[in-house]
């Protein structure tokens, strides 16, 4: 059965791959957007992905603004709406407290505040490191009672974009349940590129990591062998956020989108090096000393890494039964990740050389 959408950050790595799942299962979807002239260019990238272009419009918007900034006919587009999917977030590492939250917990708030006033789902997009309690607990968020939590010190331990998404998790959930309004959220791991094409936009982490290890940049790996940065494809997290948000049982509930058979982070290194043709690093680097090197300035930015992108490689293991309960339920699973690391490393590739 089609049933009308609402996406935020549609536009996106995620958003794009959304649409054009949502699309190609019939769904009417409406994109929020600052610039809705850009709905053809927009259009066209999710049919090259494989999805219906037809069902895509766009609803004229910022998360940024009061009310999302929608007009009166805007929100009467929305009535049909069943499902509202946010995705939005102003992704940078350095940035401040006040640029971060402005976006990513204000906003989220609003989009909140619309799905609530609409009694519609909201399905939000959060991360990974929210289901690592002792990490939480580690940089000062109290999980249990997340109003007694100094923020500004979460900041500053973590950075403007984590520190942000942590507190719009907690945020959003908080009104939601004063509203009396259903919530689901998927909490992703890194997110690779798509497991067939190895699509993936400019600007990932995982992206980036791999321009970084193609232009030598990696003298050491960080860690020990037992990290690992948590990976989950594209495809997969897709098809698992249209599950959860049109599933009844799934309201207030989270899940999480990671393959927990992801290599550890040298041996993850070594495929991506073998793909690209250049010498894996073999040394090690401790985490400690890291994070005191990259306060060297100009050292992040040669090496081509941020001190807050090193919370995501972890040694922490996580607990999937509830995903793959899901998996069982609607009978899909996580597609081969060895595959689709090179998929996606060869799609760099692409872009490197152009």
């Amino acid at each position: 059965m089609s049933v009308e959408c609402f996406v935020t950050g549609g536009s996106g790595f995620v958003g794009q791959h959304l649409l054009a799942h949502l699309t190609a299962a019939g769904h009417k979807t409406w994109v929020l957007m600052r610039n809705p002239e850009n709905i053809k260019r927009l259009r066209e990238q999710v049919g090259h992905l494989g999805g219906d272009p037809a069902y895509v419009h766009a609803v004229e918007g910022d998360i940024s603004r009061e009310g999302l900034g929608l007009s009166e006919a805007a929100t009467q587009c929305l009535a049909s709406v069943s499902v509202v999917f946010h995705l939005a977030a102003q992704f940078s590492w350095g940035l401040t407290m006040d640029a971060a939250r402005a976006v990513n917990v204000q906003g989220a708030l609003r989009v909140a505040r619309l799905a609530a006033s609409q009694r519609i789902r909201l399905l939000m997009v959060g991360g990974f490191m929210l289901q690592n309690l002792s990490h939480l607990a580690n940089i000062g968020v109290d999980h249990e009672c997340p109003e007694n939590t100094d923020w500004p010190a979460v900041y500053s331990r973590v950075g403007g974009y984590e520190g942000s998404k942590l507190e719009s998790h907690f945020a959003v959930i908080r009104y939601m349940q004063e509203a009396n309004a259903d919530y689901t959220i998927v909490h992703p791991a890194t997110v690779c590129g798509h497991s067939e094409s190895g699509h993936i936009l400019e600007g990932q982490p995982l992206a980036e990591l791999i321009r970084n290890l193609a232009q030598g940049r990696f003298k050491a790996v960080p860690g020990s062998a037992r990290h690992w940065l948590p990976l989950v494809s594209v495809d997969y997290l897709v098809t698992m956020i249209t599950c959860v948000a049109f599933d009844p049982s799934m309201a207030n509930r989270q899940v999480l989108a990671l393959y927990d058979g992801t290599p550890n982070l040298p041996g993850m290194l070594e495929q991506m090096a073998t793909t690209l043709q250049v010498k894996a690093p073999r040394r090690y680097v401790a985490m400690r000393l890291l994070r005191w090197l990259l306060m060297i300035p100009g050292l992040a930015s040669r090496l081509g890494i941020s001190a807050e992108s090193l919370d995501f490689i972890q040694t922490q293991r996580f607990d999937m039964s509830a995903s793959k309960q899901l998996e069982r339920k609607y009978q899909f699973a996580h597609p081969d990740m060895t595959r689709t690391l090179e998929m996606t490393v060869r799609y760099v590739k692409g872009y490197l050389r152009d």
